[in-house]
């Protein structure tokens, strides 16, 4: 293995040689994204909402331990609420758990009714919540890491919207747990500034989906790399499923009829809201329509390259960060 800068909590429990995870991106986060983050020293979680049929994600799972050729890569599990019809979450962990995968990456509800069944399988569960409230409450159930995304992240962060910044130094103080910082991350010079705050890690989304091996149109990419930070909305608020995506015709839509119906139902958003309108914007390229996640570090998306030379210029840039703070000394 190439030289480790970095060892710490997060690359001693996944294996890897930088403390930065590429978190799981829906519909885009497929063995060929995953793979190519654990060649390049860190680790991706596959999305298995990506992949509703069983034998699909099998498959996946299968095709992405052979591009690995023994690296760390791990699934992502979005937890439905409570008796939604159809749910199958406790089916997918336990295909993950068969399957051998060493690590899972799960968001939305409480994962501890699942906890049992992961940890007699040997697998590591990185828990991402939107608050350090939440943060707190997963450590005590036994999550092995935690990851707190801020305001800044595409896709949902949550309800209280505190910032980054102040949930890196927030958490150093309420947590034992190795804890990772996302939303608006986009460099390495903030990876060394989370470090700094007590945070052993970083995730990252938005900065990662113009990675030449994300499937995704050009279209789509070169949106995003003309895309400023302002260039965000914030929308379903009022259903309390609160998203950061990027801005066209629907988050407009969806605005407009929150602003005038405040009682609104997800149900009734969801024509326009549906994963599905997502899915085909990045097959078509078409990005006016549809919630495309989308967060601030927008700020440093510049090229379509292989992740590879993305997750370089990160290290590169968490070197000279770290090298500028060793130029300052207390009197």
């Amino acid at each position: 293995m190439a030289h480790k800068p970095f060892s710490n909590r997060v690359t001693d429990l996944f294996r890897t040689r930088l403390p930065v995870v590429a978190g799981g991106l829906m519909w885009l986060a497929d063995a060929d994204y995953v793979a190519a983050a654990s060649r390049a020293g860190i680790i991706g979680f596959i999305t298995a909402a990506s992949f509703p049929e069983p034998h699909a994600l099998r498959a996946e799972i299968r095709r992405c331990r052979d591009l690995c050729d023994g690296g760390p890569f791990g699934v992502n599990v979005s937890m439905l609420p409570k008796l939604l019809p159809g749910e199958k979450t406790r089916e997918i962990f336990e295909l993950v758990a068969n399957e051998g995968v060493e690590f899972v990456e799960t968001s939305g509800r409480n994962p501890e009714e699942f906890l049992p069944l992961l940890k007699r399988a040997g697998v590591k569960v990185l828990h991402k919540v939107p608050a350090v409230r939440y943060a707190v409450k997963a450590a005590a159930m036994g999550v092995d890491a935690v990851a707190i995304v801020g305001a800044e992240c595409g896709g949902h962060p949550g309800l209280d919207m505190v910032g980054s910044f102040v949930n890196a130094a927030w958490a150093e103080s309420q947590l034992d747990i190795p804890y990772l910082i996302g939303g608006g991350i986009g460099r390495g010079s903030q990876v060394a500034a989370a470090l700094a705050m007590g945070a052993s890690g970083v995730v990252v989304g938005t900065r990662f989906t113009v990675a030449e091996e994300i499937w995704a149109h050009d279209a789509y990419k070169r949106r995003l790399i003309e895309a400023q930070p302002t260039d965000t909305e914030l929308c379903m608020s009022s259903v309390r499923n609160t998203i950061r995506a990027l801005r066209n015709d629907t988050t407009a839509a969806v605005r407009a009829i929150e602003t005038a119906n405040p009682g609104v139902t997800i149900q009734e958003l969801m024509p326009m809201v549906a994963g599905k309108i997502g899915r085909e914007a990045y097959v078509s390229g078409d990005w006016s329509k549809g919630l495309l996640s989308a967060g601030h570090a927008l700020a440093f998306v510049d090229k379509v390259e292989p992740l590879a030379a993305i997750v370089s210029r990160f290290e590169d840039d968490m070197l000279r960060a770290l090298a500028r703070l060793r130029t300052v000394t207390a009197n």
